[in-house]
């Protein structure tokens, strides 16, 4: 596809008046001699550059996106029409409460809602996304410490864990300690007693982990950091396999973030902004930032007074039209979102199950929400990479899963069908990862040399992500 300087044909597509502008009213220091070398092209033509453009883009719309735990569901369009009411997208943050007394309602009911799914004693919905939470979380189990007199300097980290979960402890000063796995893709509750001493902060968790395992030890683990007067943080990307069946509370979790862009269904990624509530339990509620939202019989409003606040870690609320999505995503879907977990479980089983036939399966259990393949076979017996796996299915109309994370599972592919797929789509991702399969076999260049359909074919990744070449250069 051509760009637009290539597509420039000297006419201009709009002309703001017919008389001739003379600048004698700036300095000439500041006029330009030339060309100022912007492509030329009708009102038409520019439209539909960018509407070729716009077809370029992968989306949940346009087809399958298993991206491991990332949670791509569908997002339901009434949502996003909701979120664009007058009375909400022209609603200025700085507004006295007695003013947005529909927006703080909103709000109000969202906290109490998420408070009810993750069993937490009070809410903040500030943070901006789910690492932001994360940060967030360990910002308020740091200060928890300090207001007690004691100075915990570690975090425990399971060697499966989102990378982001280390980074969000680091940057509040933790130094971070890693725990093993068991054979069983599990936190290794003999190594984690090895780690345990005063100096222990917290630990944070996924559960489901990132290898979409239940820890099924998590109530001893729980019972282990507690004895150790240590918390424990739940991050909820996976929250997606558990909603209505058990909650962090009920594990033993003190603090809890959610993705709301994942699990309740609103866009992410290039879609859109994320957020990122953070839930606590009773003994951390007055050290979340400030404002949170109340309610005191009579009105809403934006509640400052918390005895150990953090203090404010976003300006306003400025997610507030991710808070409108979930919100609308929640009522729609009413008791039906235990029905979206058990619909995600037993999407990914059927994947597992059809796969591990191909593919290898390094943990061969009953998974959750999503599930870990490895290519390590196929690289050892064809030379094909999971990367050229990844690569090959960018022909196929189907969005890579995740690749090469959790770490632990060499060549890993983390798949994720979420909730929103039907059998028939999953049956066609059968198939086409078969497809890939049986021509790494018999003709592995062919994978190697993969995507051949797409605009753009191999680039270097690492220099494309750290020296972007943004110039058009005729």
């Amino acid at each position: 596809m051509k760009t637009i300087f290539e597509k420039s044909n000297n006419i201009d597509g709009i002309t703001l008046t017919d008389e001739s502008v003379v600048p004698n009213f700036i300095d000439e220091k500041f006029l330009r001699n030339g060309k100022c070398g912007l492509p030329q092209l009708s009102e038409l033509e520019v439209l539909r550059h960018y509407k070729e453009l716009s077809d370029l883009n992968f989306c949940i719309e346009k087809g399958f996106y298993p991206l491991g735990s990332c949670t791509m569901k569908y997002n339901p369009k009434v949502n996003e029409l909701l979120a664009s009411l007058d009375g909400f997208a022209n609603l200025h943050p700085s507004q006295d409460d007695n003013d947005c007394q529909g927006a703080l309602e909103l709000m109000y009911k969202l906290q109490e809602t998420l408070k009810k799914v993750t069993g937490m004693d009070a809410i903040t919905l500030q943070p901006a996304a789910g690492a932001h939470g994360e940060l967030t979380g360990m910002m308020v189990i740091k200060k928890y410490f300090e207001a007690k007199g004691e100075s915990r300097k570690k975090v425990i980290v399971p060697d499966s864990a989102h990378g982001t979960n280390p980074a969000s402890a680091a940057l509040c000063g933790f130094e971070i300690i890693s725990v093993k796995s068991n054979e069983k893709g599990q936190v290794d509750i003999e190594d984690l007693k090895t780690l345990l001493n005063s100096d222990i902060a917290a630990i944070m968790m996924t559960n489901p982990n990132t290898l979409g395992i239940y820890e099924e030890n998590v109530l001893e683990i729980s019972k282990l950091m507690h004895e150790n007067g240590s918390l424990l943080y739940y991050d909820g990307a996976n929250f997606n396999a558990i909603m209505g069946h058990t909650n962090p509370k009920l594990m033993g979790f003190d603090v809890v973030h959610l993705n709301l862009h994942k699990t309740f269904a609103t866009p992410h990624g290039g879609g859109g902004p994320g957020a990122g509530p953070v839930g606590v339990v009773d003994k951390l509620k007055e050290f979340l930032p400030i404002p949170v939202i109340a309610y005191d019989g009579e009105k809403y409003f934006r509640k400052y007074d918390l005895a150990h606040t953090i203090g404010n870690v976003r300006d306003f609320f400025g997610s507030f039209g991710v808070l409108v999505k979930a919100y609308a995503y929640i009522l729609m879907m009413g008791k039906n979102l235990k029905e979206a977990s058990e619909n995600a479980v037993l999407n990914a089983n059927y994947l597992k199950e059809k796969l591990k036939k191909y593919y290898s399966l390094p943990y061969d259990v009953k998974c959750m929400h999503e599930f870990v393949l490895s290519g390590e076979d196929l690289k050892h017996e064809c030379g094909v990479s999971t990367l050229n796996v990844a690569k090959a299915l960018m022909d196929e109309n189907t969005h890579p899963p995740t690749v090469y994370f959790p770490l632990i599972v060499h060549e890993a592919m983390m798949i994720e069908p979420t909730e929103s797929e039907t059998k028939e789509r999953m049956d066609e991702f059968v198939d086409v990862m078969i497809k890939i399969y049986n021509e790494a076999k018999a003709n592995p260049e062919k994978v190697i040399s993969a995507p051949h359909t797409t605009p753009v074919k191999r680039i270097d990744e690492t220099q494309a992500a750290r020296h972007p070449d943004l110039n058009f250069k005729d």
